[in-house]
């Protein structure tokens, strides 16, 4: 049973869809992860191709979820898109990731970079710390009002970030002294890189980056036509962000020397101060925080909905569906809000983010999964958007996805097997719900 997450007065447009994708993958890791990749990977030819490699995946990825969100439509993400194409269980821990991970996690990461390039270049005497917990409680705030509301806020955030990304990367074409990067190969060992650990380490950061082009599907139940608007939704946006991140990284790897961004967790203050002079770059980088809020904005707006559905189908979790008179699942906003001050107060950067990318990865691999597998099982029933490429989008997703889950585990075993611990604690959850389960199989 579908569910009808919203009265049709309180949807989204087109727009507002879009712009919640754009606003979900243009977070932290455009601004940040550069400086971990150079590190590893010193070339510029394979640092483009590590990000053009993440938008084609993030594109195939795409037109997989635009399938199944165009077969069920509704709000929830894997969680709801798992249950329908597999069983209950798989959608219950991929809904339980999301919970207190997927969201969480991206929104103190988002909110702590905003707190340090704020510090950093506009108040270095203010706390990076209480600056995220308060964008934090303030995006929380904006996004309990009303769901027409998140989604001009959104809009409007999210037209800032790429005016933002717009401009920097036209600055960076134009700075005096370039560096002497080369963005096309001038030996062998260059191609040879592709193939290498750290390209898969590189693009372990880099999917990171580009998670977010399936936030459309978190919210299907509330946006108008999502048969129709959401596979656009989820396309327009991927493509946009795919040109706007080869475009930004290779103005900065323009800019500025690499030696300068190895192992700078604020590496786009560090590009714009090479860009725009040492004030210059003061400036922007506090027009980069503000940037930074479109990314918190629009997974405070995505993730409780994921929460909200559970809720509706798990008696004993039925708070986290409850709404107010706007539309909005109050209780589950307000969970997503204090997981996320608790990282801020507790995480470390990098053994977060990659604690995470494999939940995320191994959700999405199995969602992506699901439209080989109902092709094979419902070949007849009614899809209204078919995925573009079918086969070879899904199994190239699946092959890279893999391939970077791999690497992760090679290098980052510790991190990678925690969060697999979360999937054993969210068995656990399931089996005891599940004796309650609303339209449960």
């Amino acid at each position: 049973m579908d569910h009808d997450d919203s009265a049709p007065e309180q949807k989204a447009s087109l727009p507002g869809a879009v712009a919640i994708v754009i606003g979900n993958m243009i977070g932290v890791g455009v601004f940040a992860s550069l400086g971990f990749q150079v590190a590893d990977l010193p070339s510029g030819f394979a640092i483009l191709m590590v990000w053009l490699a993440g938008g084609v995946v993030a594109f195939c990825g795409a037109v997989c979820y635009a399938e199944l969100v165009s077969m069920f439509p509704r709000s929830g993400g894997e969680y709801h898109l798992l249950r329908s194409a597999y069983h209950p269980f798989p959608g219950f821990l991929a809904g339980w990731v999301s919970i207190v991970a997927g969201f969480p996690a991206p929104v103190a990461l988002a909110s702590s970079a905003f707190g340090s390039y704020f510090a950093s270049s506009m108040f270095p005497a203010a706390n990076a710390t209480i600056l995220a917990v308060l964008l934090v409680l303030a995006i929380t705030g904006v996004h309990l009002v009303h769901i027409a509301f998140s989604s001009r806020f959104q809009s409007v955030a999210t037209v800032f970030k790429v005016l933002l990304l717009g401009m920097l990367i036209a600055a960076g074409f134009a700075v005096d002294q370039p560096t002497e990067i080369r963005f096309v190969p001038a030996s062998s060992d260059e191609w040879r890189l592709l193939g290498s650990a750290s390209f898969g380490y590189a693009l372990m950061w880099v999917l990171y980056s580009y998670e977010g082009w399936n936030g459309a599907a978190y919210i299907a139940g509330e946006v108008r036509n999502p048969q129709r608007n959401i596979p656009l939704a989820l396309l327009l946006g991927t493509l946009t962000v795919t040109l706007l991140y080869v475009g930004i990284n290779a103005a900065f790897l323009y800019a500025a020397p690499i030696d300068a961004m190895v192992g700078q967790k604020e590496v786009g203050l560090v590009a714009a101060g090479h860009i725009f002079g040492e004030q210059g770059g003061r400036i922007m980088g506090g027009l980069i925080s503000a940037g930074l809020i479109s990314a918190v904005s629009a997974m405070t707006w995505a993730g409780p909905r994921v929460s909200a559905s559970v809720g509706e189908d798990y008696p004993r979790l039925r708070i986290l569906a409850q709404r107010n008179k706007g539309g909005v699942p109050v209780a589950a906003t307000l969970v997503q809000a204090a997981l996320a001050i608790i990282v801020i107060l507790t995480a470390n950067f990098e053994q977060i983010l990659m604690y995470v990318e494999v939940l995320l990865l191994l959700s999405s691999t199995a969602t992506v999964t699901a439209v080989v597998y109902l092709r094979i099982r419902q070949p007849k029933r009614e899809r209204p958007y078919r995925a573009f490429g079918y086969p070879l989008t899904p199994l190239l997703f699946v092959a890279v996805t893999s391939f970077a889950l791999f690497f992760a585990f090679d290098r980052h075993g510790k991190e990678s097997f925690a969060g697999l611990t979360v999937l054993v604690a969210g068995a656990v959850l399931y089996w005891s719900c599940r004796t309650h389960p609303k339209n449960g199989k």
